[in-house]
């Protein structure tokens, strides 16, 4: 599936550096990862999407090498109002970058297996 449309590289419109400690941590850290950091899997649970994203939408994301987006083009496409636990969100938040394009898999598999909900 193609990505959507994704803005590439730093920008000066983003509220912090994409790779600086508040970001990918010096490209160390990347989609998934980046968004995790932000929340806290006890004190910030149940966690609305809509004041997340009013929160963070802005931040930026790294996907990969070169493409950085902003935390509300991921949960756009995110289907949910709330998460109970970091786990449903989790859930959601790969299957969503999965079938979105936002998740830059380059793994032996041509995609990665889907979670189990055991």
């Amino acid at each position: 599936m193609p990505r959507p449309s994704l803005r590439a590289g730093m920008s000066q419109d983003w509220p912090h550096d994409p790779d600086g400690e508040e970001g990918s941590e010096g490209r160390r850290k990347y989609g998934h990862a980046v968004i995790a950091k932000k929340v806290d899997d006890e004190a910030d649970f149940p966690l609305d999407v809509s004041e997340f994203v009013a929160d963070h939408g802005d931040d930026p994301v790294r996907i990969d090498h070169e493409t950085v987006v902003p935390l509300r083009d991921i949960f756009a496409e995110v289907d949910a109002d709330s998460f109970d636990g970091i786990q449903e969100m989790h859930r959601a938040l790969g299957r969503a970058m999965r079938e979105h394009g936002f998740w830059a898999y380059e793994g032996a598999e041509a995609s990665p297996p889907e979670p189990t909900d055991a």
